[in-house]
């Protein structure tokens, strides 16, 4: 377990004293970065409530109060008897909402960034060829990027999209914001629905390699069309998540039944 300092006079205390912020959302924030930048790692317990009290100069109320909150974010997990212990990043994405991955993820407050892998002209398959509506001679740009929550893998995006599209992207900063957007928003491109497809798979050595999983893992393979408002093609996509990190979630209405039913 990582100890905090235990005087309050310490850096941990005089952390609070520099901002106006609530005490419990100045602790929240300081233990939310350590969690972040991996002086917390997935697993590991947590220093008690008595040890923060002490680090912090504040009151039980305080510090629990901070806990909640990053309960409530998925940053953190309790056991009875046992103490507190920083959860393994997982997320969920609303099937619902048309979104792209750091959209989504910043509005539940993740921290999000992506590593581009290649961004490149290539010869279509048969697939994206269909999916993309292209010509038999079109080519197409491919994106690959290896996707970050909280500052772990969690999936490995290849995204085809025109070769005109791909020229004006490839001076974007791909890193920290998404595809989506940039068309709506710099573009102009309006975005209308997307065609999705979710199933499983095992992660080859290449794939486990990238999300930092044992090879063979459970990987969650989702195949996604986006169009725009006019119903064109727009995007075409591999998405390959981390079985024990991500969860999609949907709200399924039911159709009232007919009297006869």
């Amino acid at each position: 377990m990582t100890s905090l300092p235990k005087h309050p006079k310490t850096p941990a205390a005089s952390v609070l004293q520099l901002s106006p912020a609530p005490l419990y959302a100045q602790i929240k924030e300081h233990l939310r970065e350590r969690i972040l930048d991996g002086t917390y790692k997935p697993h590991e317990q947590m220093p008690s409530e008595s040890e923060m009290i002490a680090s912090f100069g504040v009151s039980r109320i305080t510090v629990r109060q901070a806990l909640n909150d990053l309960q409530n974010e998925g940053l953190i997990f309790r056991i009875h008897g046992k103490g507190t212990f920083v959860s393994k990043p997982k997320a969920f994405q609303d099937l619902g909402k048309l979104q792209g991955f750091g959209e989504a993820m910043r509005q539940m407050g993740y921290e999000t960034y992506s590593r581009v892998l290649s961004l490149r002209d290539v010869k279509p398959s048969a697939q994206v060829q269909e999916r993309l509506q292209l010509g038999k001679r079109d080519k197409v740009c491919e994106l690959q990027r290896l996707r970050f929550l909280n500052r772990e893998p969690i999936s490995l995006d290849i995204s085809y999209v025109s070769v005109e599209l791909g020229a004006r992207l490839i001076k974007e900063d791909l890193a920290t914001r998404d595809v989506f957007a940039i068309v709506e928003n710099d573009y102009g491109i309006l975005l209308g629905h997307a065609d999705v497809q979710i199933g499983s798979m095992v992660a080859d050595e290449r794939l486990a390699e990238q999300l930092r999983v044992p090879d063979g893992s459970p990987v969650l393979f989702i195949e996604r069309t986006t169009h725009t408002m006019d119903g064109q093609p727009f995007d075409y996509e591999h998405l390959y998540y981390r079985g024990d990190a991500f969860t999609y979630k949907v709200r399924v209405e039911r159709t009232p039944l007919h009297p006869q039913d």
